[in-house]
């Protein structure tokens, strides 16, 4: 018998490689599945190929996470629990606006792409979720963290905050009255128990260092880091996206978002120099714009809605589709037209022409 999964490479000419699908196929028993590797990046190849049976085709050269990716997809069994995807945020210095840039691109997934999204904000003393949303101040994830073995989606269902129809919050209590001592495993074990009730799960992490913090940076699906212009988030940055490299290397590399950039008179690293110095280009880019985030703080709304036609308000809708992987649907706004066409297709990679 054939194995279940046969990985095959060939980097000839299309008519060779049909042929020697063509041949595998004489030997290869059913149910088997078949990833061709090949060299020619073409529509018409890939069709013929999955006529043949043929189950992933993809173009030379390939990313290992791509790979992993495939295999994955072909091997995903729809009886396993639903885990929506995890994106973690964490600012490289106090006061960088970590928890502002979630929430923002948060409410951009939910009301902008339509994707069910919910915000968990692990700042337990001081977390600011509450306010941006201009609810009261509750203890859903106290409450969840002080019985993490009780939790069940009827449990978890009361303990949230529904803000719109398609976006949730788990509201950090923001009250001095407890030392929050909690394990590491409760986190890890809230975590993935919110991961089952939708797509996109967003954690604001407070500005702080412990053991439940590197477990939950190496264990997210997606990374932001939330940095100003200055040395001290360089630095802190720094330090960050080593650890979190070094932790999850086959995985992909965290994301930079400049923040507050552009402050008046406030001597700046440019943000060219501050990529380099990381070695990671800046995903996002956030003008400085007090009038407007400001406002939205005080009046407890989003910038999608306090400034729509805002840079800022821009960019939190470009970050919601590259941490989502989704585009904006074309009837989602007055922007939405041209969002979506500065968008990648998920298949844009694999059917673009090779220059």
């Amino acid at each position: 018998p054939t194995p279940p999964l046969i990985i095959v490479e060939c980097l000839k000419d299309p008519q060779t490689l049909l042929w020697e699908v063509d041949q595998l196929a004489e030997v290869c028993d059913a149910g088997t599945k078949v990833v061709v590797i090949g060299a020619t990046n073409d529509i018409l190849l890939f069709r013929e190929l999955m006529r043949r049976g043929v189950s992933e085709y993809l173009v030379a050269p390939l990313q290992p996470l791509q790979l992993i990716a495939a295999i994955g997809g072909l091997f995903a069994d729809p009886a396993q629990p639903f885990v929506g995807r995890s994106i973690a945020f964490v600012g490289a210095r106090g006061g960088a606006g970590s928890s502002s840039v979630a929430h923002n691109t948060a409410y951009a997934m939910s009301e902008r792409i339509g994707a069910n999204t919910v915000i968990v904000d692990y700042d337990l003393p001081f977390g600011t979720a509450g306010l941006d949303f201009n609810q009261d101040p509750l203890s859903g994830v106290a409450d969840a963290l002080s019985q993490p073995d009780r939790l069940d989606p009827v449990l978890l269902d009361r303990m949230m905050v529904r803000c719109t129809d398609k976006l949730s919050l788990f509201a950090a209590p923001a009250t001095l009255d407890t030392d929050w001592d909690i394990s590491p495993e409760a986190f890890e074990e809230v975590t993935t128990q919110i991961r089952s009730t939708a797509p996109f799960v967003v954690l604001d992490l407070p500005h702080t260092w412990s053991s439940w913090m590197r477990r939950t940076l190496i264990s997210a699906d997606e990374v932001v880091v939330v940095a100003t212009p200055d040395l001290a988030s360089l630095r802190n940055a720094k330090n960050m996206i080593d650890l979190i490299k070094q932790g999850r290397p086959n995985d992909a590399p965290p994301r930079l978002v400049l923040n507050q950039v552009g402050v008046p008179g406030r001597p700046e690293i440019p943000a060219k120099e501050f990529g380099n110095a990381l070695g990671i280009h800046p995903s996002l880019i956030i003008p400085f714009d007090a009038k407007t985030f400001g406002a939205a703080a005080n009046n407890g709304q989003m910038i999608l809605d306090a400034g729509a036609k805002s840079k800022a308000a821009e960019a939190f809708q470009t970050l919601a589709q590259i941490v989502s992987r989704r585009e904006i649907p074309l009837l989602a706004g007055p922007k939405a037209g041209k969002a979506a066409a500065g968008g990648k297709s998920m298949f844009s990679g694999l059917f673009r022409k090779k220059s």
